[in-house]
C-alpha cells in the first residue's frame, strides 16, 4: 500500500486515500476484476489512476462523457502524466496517430468513448498495445436495467477476448442491486467482487415543498439559507429566466447550459467555484466534474428523470460533511409534464421509422452502405428540412442508437481549421495587405504543415501574439478566404451522427421488446418512482432513497422535511394533558367548530387535531348536527332533560 500513497503524494499531493479508494485500489493491482460503487465526488477517478502508475503499460478508460474526457486528459498532463482521448469527431488521421503513439508507449492513459470501442482499427491497434488495465466509467450504461443504457457499452466484453487477463474496474455513483449484478455478469467478472459505499449522507436533509409558487418558494429558500447553491431546472431557456429573476431580487446568479460557448462555461464555472457567483441555474449539464464541496443547497425546479439521476445531482450538495440541503419544490402541475415527458421520450414506434428513412435521405446514402460513416448533425436543419418536432426527433435518434443502427455523440468543440490553398511561392506572389502580410507571417511562425493539410489553430493565440483583437483576426482570416489565398473552417460546436450498421430498408429496422418496449416499461417505473418520492409524506425521504438502491435496513435520518413533520407534531403525555385542558375549558361554556377550536387554542395545529381526534375517538367529544364539538357530558345531559321534558 506504500507504494501507492508515495503516487499519491508524488503526483496528486494528497497524504491519505478517502473511504473505500485503498480496498478498491487494492482489489484491482491484485488482478481482480472490481466493481467500485462510489457517490458522486468519491474520488473515482484516482481508484484506477493511482494502481495504473504503480505498473508498466496502458491503462484504457472507457466513458461515454466527452467533455469530462477532455478535462481528466488535460488534468493528468498539468501532472506531467501522458494521457490522450479518442472519440466521435475526431479525423481519420488524428485518431490514427494517437493509436499509434499508444501502441509505441507515448501514453500512460488512452480515454476512449465506448462507440470507438468496436471500430476495426481500434481492435487491431489495441491487440499491439501493452495494456495493463481497463477502466470503464459510469459503468451502469452497460445495463439495460440502468437509467441510461448505452448499447455500445456491450462491445466492451468484445475487447476483453481481446485482452485476456487484462483486469477490468468498473466504477459507478449510482446502481440499484439488479444493476449492480448486470455490471459485473455484463462485463464478464469471474466472481462477483463488489466495495460500496453507504449512500447514507448524514449532513444531507431532503427536502420537498408543494408550492404553487416556485419563484417565491425558492427565494425564500435561497434567503433563509446563506451559501452557495445549485439550482436544476429541465430545459436551457428556463436558465436565463430563473437567472435573471434572482438577479432582479438581489442575489447573484448565472444560467448554463450545454448550448453556451466553452469559454462562457468555464468562466461561468470559475466565478460560482470561486464563490464570485452565488448561484448556478443549470439543466443537468452542470455539475459532471465539479468538485466544489462548499454547495449549501441543490434545488430542483423541475422532476428528475429518475431517482439515480436525482441522487447524483442532490449528492452536489454538503461534500463539506456540514449541513446542507436537496429540496424538490413541486406542484400537482409536475406530474402532468411528467406525463408528457413519457410521451416525448418514447415517441410511436411509426414515428421512429420515419426518422430513419429521413436521416438516410437526409446524408444520401443509400440502402446497404453508410456504415461508421461519421457526419455533422445539425438537428435543428434535419427537423426543418422534414418538418419534424425536434424533442420527439432527438429521442427517437437515441432509441435508434439503443437499437443499434445510429450513434449520437454529444455536442463537441471544434477548434478553428486552416489550409493554405496556393504554394509558397504563390503566396509570397500575392498582394496582400499590411494586416494579411503580418498574419500570414504569424500563421506560418506557429504551425506546421499548413500547405498540405487542414491544421487545427487557435484565433486567441494569434491574437494574443499579434497584439489584436480576436475579431481582427477573424476579420483577416475571412478576407484571405475570399482571395482564394486559405480555406478556413472557424470553430464550432457540433454533435455528431454516425451509422453503426449499413442503410437497412426501412421495413426491416425492428424495434424489438428490449430496445423499446422494455425500456418503456423501466423508464415508467423511473418516473413513478420519482412522483411517489415527492407526492408521499409518510416516510423518511432518506431511507426511501437508500431502499432504491438496496439499503432496506437505514434508520430514519431525523432532519427530511417528514422527520421534522413527524418529531414537531409529536405529543408527550405532559403536552397532551394541556392541550385536552385547553379544549375542555373552551367547550365547557360554548361548543366551536374544529376550526375555531384551533384559532384559540395556543399550541400547533397538528398537535391539536391529534388531542381532538383521540378525545373523539374515545368517546370525550362528538359533534351536533351543526358540526360543533361539545363534551359528551353534556350531550348526554341535554338529551336526558329532554327525554324529561317529553314526558
Amino acid at each position: 500500500m506504500q507504494q501507492f500513497l508515495s503516487i499519491l503524494k508524488q503526483y496528486w499531493g494528497y497524504d491519505a486515500f478517502r473511504p473505500l479508494q485503498g480496498d478498491i485500489i487494492k482489489s484491482i493491482a491484485s488482478g481482480k476484476d472490481t466493481l467500485g460503487l462510489m457517490p458522486t465526488g468519491g474520488g473515482k477517478s484516482l481508484t484506477f489512476q493511482v494502481p495504473a502508475m504503480a505498473v508498466e503499460g496502458i491503462c484504457i478508460v472507457i466513458t461515454p462523457l466527452i467533455a469530462l474526457m477532455k478535462d481528466q486528459v488535460e488534468n493528468l498532463k498539468k501532472h506531467e502524466i501522458k494521457a490522450a482521448a479518442i472519440y466521435s469527431g475526431m479525423s481519420a488521421n488524428d485518431m490514427q496517430l494517437t493509436l499509434d503513439n499508444a501502441v509505441f508507449g507515448a501514453y500512460k492513459f488512452l480515454y476512449i468513448s465506448p462507440e470507438r470501442l468496436a471500430t476495426s482499427i481500434f481492435v487491431e491497434k489495441v491487440r499491439q498495445m501493452n495494456v495493463c488495465m481497463l477502466a470503464v466509467d459510469e459503468s451502469h450504461c452497460i445495463s439495460q436495467w440502468g437509467y441510461d443504457f448505452r448499447p455500445a457499452y456491450l462491445k466492451i466484453a468484445e475487447i476483453r477476448t481481446v485482452l485476456e487477463g487484462v483486469p477490468v474496474l468498473a466504477l459507478t455513483a449510482t446502481a440499484t442491486p439488479e444493476v449492480v449484478a448486470d455490471i459485473q455478469e455484463k462485463l464478464g467478472f469471474k466472481e462477483k467482487n463488489l466495495f460500496q459505499k453507504s449512500f447514507q449522507r448524514s449532513n444531507l436533509a431532503y427536502v420537498v415543498r408543494t408550492t404553487e409558487n416556485k419563484d417565491e418558494y425558492l427565494l425564500r429558500i435561497l434567503n433563509n439559507v446563506p451559501g452557495t447553491s445549485v439550482v436544476y431546472v429541465r430545459n436551457r431557456k428556463k436558465t436565463k429566466e430563473v437567472a435573471d429573476f434572482l438577479i432582479e431580487q438581489g442575489i447573484s446568479a448565472e444560467h448554463f447550459h450545454a448550448g453556451l460557448k466553452n469559454e462562457t462555461k468555464d468562466e461561468r464555472q470559475r466565478r460560482w467555484k470561486n464563490n464570485e457567483t452565488r448561484v448556478i441555474v443549470s439543466t443537468n449539464a452542470f455539475g459532471m466534474g465539479i468538485d466544489k464541496a462548499e454547495v449549501r443547497t441543490v434545488i430542483h425546479l423541475d422532476l428528475p428523470d429518475s431517482l439515480e439521476a436525482y441522487f447524483q445531482e442532490a449528492g452536489r450538495a454538503g461534500r463539506d460533511e456540514l449541513k446542507a440541503y436537496a429540496v424538490i419544490l413541486y406542484n400537482k402541475g409536475d406530474a402532468v409534464k411528467m406525463q408528457k415527458r413519457v410521451v416525448d421520450t418514447f415517441p410511436p414506434k411509426e414515428f421512429i421509422l420515419k426518422v430513419y428513412e429521413a436521416l438516410g435521405n437526409y446524408y444520401q446514402i443509400g440502402v446497404g452502405s453508410g456504415l461508421e460513416r461519421v457526419f455533422v448533425f445539425d438537428i435543428t436543419d434535419f427537423c426543418t428540412r422534414f418538418k419534424l418536432p425536434i424533442l420527439t426527433t432527438y429521442n427517437a435518434i437515441k432509441l435508434l442508437q439503443q437499437a443499434g443502427y445510429v450513434d449520437l455523440t454529444d455536442e463537441q468543440d471544434n477548434a478553428s481549421r486552416l489550409l493554405f490553398t496556393v504554394d509558397k511561392d504563390n503566396l509570397y506572389r500575392t498582394q496582400q495587405t499590411a494586416d494579411a502580410e503580418k498574419l500570414v507571417h504569424i500563421l506560418l511562425r506557429s504551425y506546421t504543415g499548413l500547405f498540405t493539410d487542414f491544421a487545427y489553430i487557435n484565433e486567441n493565440l494569434l491574437a494574443k501574439r499579434l497584439e489584436w483583437s480576436t475579431d481582427k483576426v477573424y476579420e483577416t482570416l475571412i478576407a484571405l478566404a475570399k482571395e482564394h489565398l486559405i480555406e478556413y473552417i472557424p470553430r464550432k460546436k457540433t454533435p455528431y451522427l454516425s451509422f453503426t450498421l449499413e442503410r437497412q430498408e426501412t421495413q426491416r429496422v425492428v424495434l424489438g421488446k428490449e430496445a423499446y418496449d422494455d425500456r418503456l416499461e423501466r423508464y415508467l417505473k423511473r418516473t413513478k418512482s420519482v412522483l411517489d418520492y415527492a407526492q408521499q409524506d409518510q416516510y423518511c425521504r432518506s431511507q426511501v432513497l437508500l431502499s432504491y438502491f438496496g439499503e432496506v435496513s437505514s434508520s430514519a435520518c431525523g432532519q427530511c422535511d417528514v422527520c421534522l413533520s413527524k418529531s414537531e407534531n409529536q405529543v408527550s403525555q405532559k403536552l397532551f394533558a394541556n392541550i385536552r385542558e385547553q379544549i375542555t375549558e373552551l367547550l365547557h361554556e360554548t361548543p366551536y367548530t374544529t376550526n375555531a377550536i384551533l384559532k384559540k387554542v395556543t399550541y400547533r395545529e397538528a398537535q391539536t387535531i391529534q388531542v381532538i381526534r383521540f378525545m373523539i375517538d374515545n368517546g370525550e367529544l362528538a359533534e351536533n348536527e351543526m358540526l360543533q364539538l361539545i363534551p359528551i357530558s353534556k350531550l348526554e345531559k341535554t338529551t336526558n332533560n329532554e327525554s324529561t321534558n317529553q314526558k
